[in-house]
């Protein structure tokens, strides 16, 4: 693998199927799909040859556990259980959500790559897409605590308006036309505060 992209070095403990799944998850972002094989997990993360399919037996088990990795990584992330309650102010949540799409959009850019490459993939794979979306039932039932929090009056259209803001602003910033013009956090908090504001009618 480039050096963009090395094998992830897993931390003390990580298990083997952690190790692959951040693997593929790496090899996703680097080479795209068509660069997903049994052969190249076990090539990139130095395992012996088999290891991979020992673990994830078809391709359809090696996305899902991918999907599933990559559910926990970006949980990490966003880390939405420790953003400050909106009831306590608007200002401190407004700061954390923009910390974290900026994280998506920097130094965790390759996770999101392979976020969207799974995500096309689903397009075509309703057994994969069926993983897919359960592993966005977390996120979505907690965004909609937090904007239900702040007073939203349509917390469901709301929740849609702030991940198609998200979605929109990562997609262009890691894969489309603004790839090389990342926004700073300064930029995310503004953009973010104004939809916000927008949505709440403040």
């Amino acid at each position: 693998m480039s050096a963009r992209t090395a094998s992830p070095v897993p931390p003390a403990g990580t298990s083997r199927a952690g190790l692959v799944a951040d693997t593929a998850l790496a090899l996703l972002a680097e080479r795209g799909m068509r660069g997903l094989t049994h052969r190249a997990v076990d090539e990139a993360a130095g395992l012996p040859q088999g290891s991979t399919s020992n673990l994830a037996r078809t391709r359809q088990a090696l996305l899902e556990l991918a999907v599933r990795r990559l559910a926990d990584r970006e949980a990490r992330v966003l880390a939405l259980n420790e953003i400050p309650d909106p009831r306590h102010g608007l200002d401190p949540l407004v700061d954390a959500l923009a910390l974290a799409t900026h994280r998506a959009l920097t130094r965790n850019r390759d996770l999101t790559l392979a976020r969207y490459e799974l995500a096309l993939e689903a397009t075509r794979r309703p057994e994969l897409r069926a993983h897919f979306d359960a592993a966005g039932v977390r996120f979505r039932e907690q965004l909609g605590a937090l904007v239900t929090a702040m007073g939203s009056a349509d917390p469901a259209r709301h929740v849609l308006s702030l991940v198609a803001w998200a979605d929109g602003l990562m997609l262009s910033c890691v894969a489309g036309t603004f790839h090389s013009e990342v926004p700073s956090l300064g930029e995310v908090r503004a953009s973010l505060r104004e939809v916000l504001d927008g949505m709440l009618g403040r």
